[in-house]
């Protein structure tokens, strides 16, 4: 068992108190803990790393990486390995803001356009009664639906600060446009929700499609992450489709192809080198085995062959 000393525990408290951090955050607590840079250390860091997550995973939990769907910024955290969604709120949220939580994240994954958002006002409008009604179902002895007092009493009050907690907490985030998303949380601690729930995902890295660019092509149901997009094509001319060969109408800039290539460099060699080449072997991958860091998020299993259709993005 690896033992772990007061530098790996200075680490995992400090993603426990502040939550989610950028990747420039947490170099920056690694430096100040190690007095070393992951960039000029990148084997120790991933050996730091690796030891916590060894120890971690006795109580089901991870430190991984994950990005943000809206600016493809990284961040990381722990997350909690669980397969019940309600176990990541349940400690400080009731039922029907649960419940209003996951109406949103229904929302949000039922819009076909990959915009991954919703307004401020079909936020609010979530009825949390649905939720009831549509899950395993509260019947009265005489055979009728019966919706708990503390659902139907959910004001719009209730609703405004519920979701004022939910972004403040990163469940959900304000996008640019003043809309709802899903917010880095989400992506980081309900990966396996949005697998089983059937949620789109990336045809580049794998992971929750929820905001991407879809294929032009209505009969292909491939969608990329902007990120993964200029990432994987910046040094090509045209973008084509990557399983159907659809020219998308697309091109990145000189200037955001060098970013995101110094970016992904960057982010690559922060990571455990087997991470990043299990990316590329998703199909033979499991949660279980996954590595720490942005490319072992690439490493779902099962999800690499799956192809539905863009109108059963709904959550189940």
């Amino acid at each position: 068992m690896a033992v772990l000393d007061w530098k790996h525990h200075a680490l995992i408290q400090a993603l426990l108190t502040r939550g989610p951090m950028t990747e420039k955050e947490f170099h920056s607590v690694f430096s100040g803990i190690t007095g070393l840079h992951p960039g000029d250390h990148p084997e120790l860091f991933k050996e730091y790393l690796l030891m916590i997550n060894k120890e971690l995973s006795f109580v089901q939990f991870d430190l991984r990486a994950c990005r943000d769907q809206y600016n493809g910024q990284v961040y990381y955290g722990v997350a909690n390995n669980v397969l019940d969604e309600q176990s990541k709120l349940g400690t400080k949220y009731s039922a029907p803001q649960i419940a209003f939580f996951k109406g949103i994240v229904e929302a949000i994954a039922e819009d076909l356009t990959g915009e991954g958002c919703i307004s401020n006002i079909d936020a609010l409008n979530v009825q949390v009664e649905n939720q009831v009604l549509s899950g395993a179902g509260s019947q009265s002895q005489d055979g009728s639906s019966h919706v708990p007092a503390a659902f139907r009493n959910f004001t719009l009050s209730q609703k405004e600060k519920t979701l004022h907690e939910l972004v403040q907490d990163k469940w959900l985030c304000h996008t640019e446009d003043g809309k709802i998303g899903v917010g880095v949380r989400s992506i980081l601690d309900l990966r396996s929700w949005f697998r089983n729930a059937d949620v789109p995902s990336c045809e580049v890295c794998n992971e929750t499609g929820l905001k991407a660019k879809l294929c032009p092509s209505d009969s292909c149901t491939v969608r990329i992450h902007l990120y993964c997009l200029m990432a994987k094509f910046s040094r090509r001319g045209e973008v084509e489709c990557p399983s159907c060969g659809t020219k998308w109408p697309y091109q990145v800039a000189k200037r955001e192809a060098v970013e995101q290539e110094h970016e992904t460099v960057a982010s690559c060699q922060s990571q455990p080198s087997q991470g990043y080449k299990k990316k590329k072997q998703r199909s033979s991958q499991n949660d279980g085995a996954d590595t720490v860091g942005y490319g072992s998020q690439a490493s779902i299993a099962e999800s690499s062959t799956r192809r539905i259709t863009r109108s059963s993005t709904r959550l189940r």
